[in-house]
C-alpha cells in the first residue's frame, strides 16, 4: 500500500464548503441593502406633509376649537346607513347650532384618502349628507362648523353593519 501524499488530498478552495458559507453572509447583506434602497426609492409613505411647520403652528388654534366645543358641551352621535351611502348626525350643545356642518374622514395612514362631507340641517340638531367610499381600517372623524369655531373628533373603524359613534372632544 502506497503512503497517502498530503498534496493529493487537498482540494482547491472553491470546492470546499466553508469559504462559500463565509461569503454568503456578506452577500446576503449586500442584496438586502440594494432591495431596501429600491424600496425606499420606489415607494412613498404619504404620511409626511410638506408644510409640517405651518401645521405645527396651527395646533394652538385647533386646541382652542376643541376647548370651545367642550365648554359649550357639544356632543354628536353619528349613524351610518347599512349601504354606507348616507350619514346622519345628531348634534347637541349649549351653543347655537349651525345650519350646516362639515365632516372630515381621514385615513390614519393614507393621506390621499381624506374626504370632506357637507352635512345640511334637516331638523333641530339633525344633519344629513352623502358618503363616498372610505375604505377599510381606522379613520379619524372630525365634525366642525363652517366657520371653524368648534370641533369634535373621534376614531372610527368601519364595519359592515350600522354603527353609532359618539364624538366628543379629546
Amino acid at each position: 500500500m502506497a503512503p497517502i501524499n498530503a498534496e493529493q488530498t487537498t482540494k482547491p478552495w472553491y470546492k470546499e464548503p466553508w469559504p462559500w458559507i463565509l461569503i454568503s453572509g456578506p452577500f446576503i447583506v449586500v442584496v438586502a441593502g440594494f432591495f431596501t434602497l429600491w424600496l425606499a426609492i420606489h415607494t412613498d409613505d404619504g404620511v409626511v406633509t410638506e408644510d409640517y411647520y405651518q401645521k405645527g403652528l396651527a395646533i394652538n388654534q385647533t386646541l382652542k376649537r376643541d376647548e370651545f366645543a367642550a365648554a359649550h358641551h357639544y356632543r354628536a352621535t353619528l349613524l351610518i346607513s347599512p349601504e354606507h351611502a348616507g350619514v346622519r348626525v345628531f348634534l347637541s350643545g349649549d351653543g347655537p347650532l349651525p345650519a350646516s356642518i362639515r365632516m372630515r374622514i381621514s385615513h390614519t395612514s393614507r393621506s390621499g384618502e381624506e374626504q370632506v362631507i357637507s352635512l345640511r340641517s334637516v331638523g333641530a340638531g339633525t344633519y344629513e349628507g352623502r358618503l363616498g367610499s372610505y375604505g377599510s381600517g381606522r379613520h379619524l372623524l372630525v365634525l366642525e362648523d363652517n366657520s371653524a369655531t368648534w370641533r369634535l373628533s373621534a376614531w372610527w373603524d368601519p364595519a359592515p353593519q350600522d354603527q353609532t359613534l359618539a364624538a366628543t372632544p379629546e
